[in-house]
């Protein structure tokens, strides 16, 4: 079969849907172009190409579920050259079976998101410096994860050798205003939970302390916070005494966990360091450290 020269790197290798005529314009229908990384499907919309002209396809690479991920940092720098390599690499995926498509936009080509959108690319998340797109191709409903969903908080009950509370007032524009409470705030990214109650207390304390245990857990949603630097020590008695932990069944069972914790009548959950043979990391395992034979 005769070979048709569409640049120095690009060349039709075999058509699927019909031959070539020596005497008209190369004509494309649902085949298949070589450059650098392989095979690469048409888009099926492309119905002729000029001897100069050859489709670049977005840089990108197989996942373990059939799906894609679009290199970020080899994105076309303008826009008609995105959505053109956009277009034919979706006729591409969907040719080949591709579920989810991940899409990464960094902030320094943000002016390209709306050309993904329009194609449609839907909002996954974002971070500082990228959006994340995706885009679902099978008929049936989407499979791929959602964004993350949760944030983790924590909140450091410390106590000293006077059974003195570490205590801040924080500006609430709940139902709770003027309320002593423990020192609280968010795990950062990357960060594990006992340093990042440690970490909290000292940012809006300047109070060095140790993790001991994990007392107790909840699960809330819809929250919001804002945090204040305001710190006294108060006695146990006064901090519990506080209407406000009376009347709250929760908050007053978490303080009494603590107290607990802290004279040796509640175990809690201790942070051990261990390596999972499933994926080979590193991490804390949170348990009760006292076992109890079988």
């Amino acid at each position: 079969m005769p070979e048709i020269s569409l640049t120095k790197s690009c060349h039709v290798q075999r058509y699927l849907s019909r031959g070539l005529n020596s005497s008209s314009s190369p004509s494309v229908g649902h085949g298949y172009v070589r450059r650098r990384g392989g095979n690469h499907a048409v888009s099926p919309d492309v119905s002729s190409l000029s001897p100069g002209f050859a489709v670049e396809f977005l840089e990108a690479f197989d996942d373990e579920y059939d799906g894609v991920i679009v290199d970020p940092n080899k994105l076309p720098s303008s826009a008609n050259a995105f959505a053109s390599s956009l277009r034919a690499s979706l006729s591409s995926w969907k040719l080949k079976g591709r579920k989810g498509i991940w899409l990464k936009i960094l902030l320094e080509q943000v002016d390209l998101v709306p050309i993904a959108i329009k194609e449609g690319f839907q909002y996954h998340h974002a971070e500082p410096g990228y959006v994340m797109l995706t885009y679902w191709i099978p008929d049936y409903p989407c499979m791929l994860p959602t964004s993350p969903s949760h944030q983790i908080g924590v909140g450091g009950f410390v106590m000293n050798d006077k059974r003195e509370v570490l205590a801040v007032k924080e500006k609430c524009p709940c139902s709770c205003p003027n309320v002593w409470k423990m020192p609280t705030g968010y795990i950062n990214k990357s960060e594990d939970i006992f340093c990042g109650a440690i970490r909290e207390v000292k940012e809006e304390t300047g109070v060095d302390t140790s993790f001991l245990k994990m007392v107790a857990f909840r699960h809330a949603h819809m929250l919001a916070f804002d945090k204040s630097d305001i710190l006294f020590w108060m006695p146990l008695h006064e901090f519990v005494g506080q209407p406000f932990y009376e009347e709250d069944q929760m908050s007053r069972k978490v303080i009494d966990a603590c107290v607990a914790a802290h004279e040796d009548r509640y175990n809690g959950f201790v942070a051990h360091q261990l390596t999972s043979k499933l994926d080979g990391q590193s991490s804390h395992l949170y348990y009760d450290d006292v076992l109890h034979p079988n």
